[in-house]
């Protein structure tokens, strides 16, 4: 199974929970409080995300975090390389490849590059606007157009 680090997880949830107010400044207690998510590791992935360009911050009182470039113009990629480095299914396909003991004579790492290729194009073409949409907005952009009333009868 792939799944994102639990740290990735929680650097989408506070993106996304800034996007939805995004000329606001939000303190780190105050997004740990909106997200109910533990408050050191949120204070850990805001610090992230501050050193990647992301986000940035602002001192004093009524400082926080903040949004950086417009929702539509941080992907999903960015998210979670900012916070994991680069989106890597298997060892080789890493910078530092040499690590695998079976490099030399596997056979599926050129098909693995290429799957790798499309996760990494997908995260790519995944926007924090698309992602920060309200639930109802996001099932009616993925509601099959051509799908009529009269097909979707309710089961007793």
């Amino acid at each position: 199974m792939m799944r994102f680090s639990r740290l990735a997880d929680f650097a989408i949830v506070l993106m996304t929970h800034m996007a939805q107010n995004p000329g606001g400044i939000h303190s780190a207690a105050e997004m740990a409080g909106a997200t109910r998510l533990p408050g050191p590791a949120v204070a850990k992935v805001l610090a992230r995300l501050c050193r990647k360009g992301l986000i940035g911050s602002a001192r004093g009182v009524k400082g926080g975090y903040r949004l950086e470039r417009p929702a539509a113009a941080i992907s999903v990629d960015a998210i979670v390389s900012a916070v994991d480095g680069p989106v890597a299914l298997t060892q080789c396909i890493t910078p530092d490849s040499h690590r695998c003991e079976v490099e030399a004579l596997c056979r599926s790492r050129v098909g693995l590059h290429a799957i790798n290729r499309a996760v990494r194009k997908a995260l790519e073409d995944v926007s924090l606007a698309d992602i920060a949409l309200p639930a109802t907005a996001f099932g009616a952009a993925v509601r099959p157009a051509a799908a009529k009333p009269d097909q979707h009868r309710e089961l007793s």
